[in-house]
């Protein structure tokens, strides 16, 4: 099986290349190339391994895990939860910068894009890296499950002291992936509207992720999106 040599930051590319050679992901890659001349994929493909590009693995401090990319045009970035700028914010996202707001008391920001938080050290990772347009969950079970999995393990095995950050029992199911001994979990349910009333709200995730960081020695992340 060739070797598939997707473009990534060095340090990534370096710690997953086993799953970069396994069978899978060349059967996973030849499903993205005959989706794309059927059909529209977002992220664009650029952006696919954003997260991976945006974070380098040896700066991963935090690890926020969501499940699919936006599946409307002009929304996916390739950073989970995260919306390019001059996009309206979707809801569950809308619902994670009220609670910023309200944990942290920051400013209400303009804009819905993360990669502030990235650059810091923030890994935004989707479960699926892809999505059919308007079809939310169309490329689930294609093998993107198969590397997610394997990068919280790779992480989890490599690093030590990475807060994780799993809103909803889909993320919250990955936890079985990660060594408690030497990591720190923080749960919530989902930010989307109908769950973020029964316990997103009030989780004070951004406050005792920094907490947890500074008490390791690290520098907290600067999560306000008003300023550059």
């Amino acid at each position: 099986m060739a070797y598939v040599n997707p473009q990534m930051e060095a340090g990534w590319l370096e710690v997953l290349r086993p799953q970069f050679e396994a069978p899978y992901f060349a059967q996973l890659k030849q499903f993205l190339v005959e989706e794309k001349q059927a059909r529209i994929v977002y992220p664009p493909g650029k952006l696919i391994f954003n997260a991976f590009n945006s974070t380098p693995f040896d700066s991963v401090k935090v690890v926020l895990i969501g499940q699919d990319p936006y599946h409307e045009p002009g929304q996916a970035e390739g950073l989970c939860f995260s919306v390019p700028d001059g996009c309206p914010f979707p809801p569950s996202l809308l619902n994670i910068l009220k609670e910023l707001q309200q944990d942290l008391g920051l400013a209400f920001p303009q804009s819905g894009h993360l990669g502030k938080w990235a650059r810091q050290g923030v890994f935004l990772l989707n479960a699926t890296l892809t999505v059919r347009a308007h079809q939310a969950g169309s490329h689930q079970k294609r093998g993107w499950e198969t590397f997610t999995d394997a990068v919280i393990a790779t992480l989890s095995q490599k690093k030590s002291g990475l807060v994780f950050m799993l809103w909803g029992s889909y993320a919250q199911a990955k936890a079985s992936l990660i060594d408690t001994s030497k990591h720190h979990i923080l749960k919530a349910v989902h930010p989307s509207p109908l769950s973020a009333y029964r316990g997103f709200f009030g989780c004070r995730h951004f406050s005792k992720t920094n907490a947890l960081l500074q008490s390791q020695g690290l520098s907290p992340i600067d999560w306000d999106l008003t300023k550059p």
